[in-house]
């Protein structure tokens, strides 16, 4: 079973994430989009979505800390464990913060605008439901990793970590998340959801970019007549031909 649960599932929840936005991609290149409803309302979500994002792009730079620096590197540099998880629990639950009462106000939006609910897919749905889910299970792991690793009875940079890592290097050893506390667990399970069901959601706008902005030419506009803006002059003020 800790074979079936922290390497098997993983590994499908991975090859899902890769072949699905490949398929996305060949397949649906006009779905390939965030589904935007800001021409139905704006006001909400000029608050919710850069709470909501900003929060996000926090909660994934903690993961890539937390998980992807090993232990060793930090203590070589002289970082006790207390002030690490002192930092990592305040970072960690003012993104977290963010992001939950960004995704409220999104919620709350898409649920009480007409036309943005009547916008509103399944999959959104479902996405929002395993969002809320990895948010507050992390939230949660924060702050009861942080009391455990303290107190000495659980260090999950000993524990998840090594196994994420491992997991990467395709190599898992499933005993260090089988050990690890049962909200761990939930949360890289819930997590690994996500990217199984990230490619058929609109999820996939994380990995585009407007580049061809950056080389694109200039767009010149030109009027057909004489006339130059949009309002005629005034009498006495018209160009002189030469």
């Amino acid at each position: 079973m800790d074979t079936f649960l922290w390497v098997i599932v993983p590994y499908l929840c991975l090859a899902t994430f890769v072949i699905g936005h490949f398929w996305r991609y060949r397949y649906d290149k006009f779905g390939w989009t965030t589904r935007s409803s800001q021409l139905y309302e704006d006001r909400l979500l000029r608050l919710g979505s850069p709470l909501f994002h900003f929060g996000m792009l926090g909660v994934v730079g903690g993961h890539i800390i937390g998980l992807l620096v090993p232990q060793s590197w930090t203590d070589a540099v002289g970082i006790s464990h207390e002030a690490y998880h002192v930092v990592a629990v305040t970072g960690g639950l003012l993104a977290g913060v963010m992001a939950v009462v960004g995704m409220v106000i999104l919620i709350y939006r898409r649920r009480t605008v007409g036309p943005v609910f009547s916008a509103t897919t399944v999959m959104d749905k479902v996405m929002y439901a395993f969002l809320a889910a990895v948010i507050v299970l992390g939230m949660w792991n924060t702050i009861a990793g942080s009391i455990m690793t303290i107190g000495g009875e659980y260090n999950y940079r000993e524990g998840v970590s090594v196994w994420y890592r491992s997991f990467l290097a395709f190599n898992p050893d499933a005993s260090l998340m089988a050990d690890a506390p049962l909200g761990f667990q939930l949360h890289a399970m819930v997590a690994f959801g996500i990217f199984a069901l990230w490619p058929f959601t609109r999820l996939v706008h994380v990995f585009s970019a407007p580049l061809g902005y950056l080389t694109r030419p200039y767009i010149v506009y030109r009027s057909r007549e004489d006339q130059l803006g949009s309002h005629s002059p005034r009498r006495g003020w018209e160009r002189t031909r030469v």
